[in-house]
């Protein structure tokens, strides 16, 4: 995002200044339908003004870019797949619970799942601005402009519409980061302590997407000959980045704040983490049991897996309560034929397996 637009949005941004409630939450944009970008008017206040979970200073940038609202959306819930996906067999399963605080109130907490939970919505933001440029959906951006890699042999051509991850990564820090940035809390505070834990994981994220981003390329020539590729800056698969951000989860640095108002290492045994790693100030609750205060659903209900000794194992996900059997009916597709031209036909084919409930 550059001129006069960029700068408009960061005067409107420094005028936000009061704290804004952690309740709602611009993962809302997931759970709530968003007008297709044709239908917005420029400058059209009342339809940013009817998204929930947005703070002051989103709200504005929404006024500025309403078409990106609708790819905020869908970034927002490939972020809730992935994390529903990354921590499937674990006791906080990354489930929503509402559609304005999207997680709950488990999410006040500034544990290793919070921070997981902010990097991969920013990551998300980041990957579906970035393919919307390269879609031709925003009016705002094109094609990325990347610069030929060095080590590309000179008879290959640099071109095609590579995702634009570079407008990505800006829009993405200038939305997502908006919330953190209009709050001003007392140096050395709790509070400023989570706002910059957010700060680190949202970056975090962004770096996520933009790391594993990849050149990719398409043979040209006589009878797939290959005598010339046209090679263009391509997003990873959106699983790679949820991959990687669960690697930083299970490093994750635990911090705390110091009176100078910085984030330190709780444990100075450990290196600095670097700007591409996850930090959390505060530990996990407890996930066994449901707790209204903390917000964790608890386990009871969960399936579990009698033969496994990991987290998904039944004593493990049942916390030591004992477990429930029960036998389910599952139809699969079977018997498989191919048939010229061209189809497949499958037969269902139904299985009763036994299954684990935690007690």
């Amino acid at each position: 995002m550059t001129g006069p637009r960029l700068a408009l949005a960061a005067a409107l941004l420094c005028s936000c200044t009061s704290p804004v409630a952690d309740a709602n939450s611009w993962w809302s944009l997931a759970m709530n339908p968003i007008q297709r970008p044709e239908m917005y008017i420029i400058g059209a206040q009342p339809v940013c003004s009817q998204l929930p979970g947005l703070s002051p200073g989103q709200r504005k940038l929404c006024q500025l870019y309403q078409e990106h609202m609708v790819f905020i959306g869908e970034g927002a819930r490939s972020a809730i797949k992935e994390c529903q996906y990354q921590f499937r067999q674990r006791r906080w399963n990354c489930s929503t619970v509402d559609n304005t605080s999207v997680f709950g109130r488990v999410m006040k907490i500034g544990s290793r799942e919070t921070a997981f939970t902010y990097a991969v919505s920013a990551a998300g933001v980041v990957n579906a601005i970035s393919r919307a440029c390269r879609e031709g959906e925003l009016s705002s951006c094109g094609c990325s402009r990347t610069a030929r890699p060095k080590d590309l042999p000179r008879d290959w051509l640099w071109g095609g519409c590579g995702d634009n991850v570079e407008y990505g990564y800006r829009f993405a820090k200038e939305f997502v980061d908006a919330k953190e940035r209009e709050k001003n809390y007392v140096r050395g505070s709790e509070e400023q302590a989570r706002m910059l834990m957010n700060l680190q994981n949202n970056e975090a994220g962004r770096r996520a997407v933009y790391k594993l981003a990849d050149v990719a390329c398409k043979c040209h020539g006589v009878s797939g000959s290959c005598s010339l590729k046209t090679c263009w800056l391509q997003l990873a698969d959106f699983r790679k980045v949820g991959d990687l951000l669960k690697e930083k989860y299970d490093s994750a640095a635990a911090m705390r704040i110091s009176r100078k108002g910085k984030l330190e290492l709780v444990n100075t045994r450990f290196n600095m983490p670097t700007q591409e790693d996850l930090v959390y100030v505060d530990p996990s609750p407890d996930y066994c049991l449901r707790n209204e205060t903390t917000g964790s659903l608890g386990t009871q209900g969960r399936l579990c897996n009698k033969t496994s000794e990991g987290m998904d194992g039944c004593e493990l996900m049942c916390c030591g309560r004992g477990y429930d059997q029960f036998k389910s009916v599952q139809v699969e597709r079977c018997h498989c034929k191919f048939h010229w031209c061209c189809y497949v036909k499958c037969k269902k084919c139904t299985e009763i397996v036994d299954q684990y409930v935690c007690k």
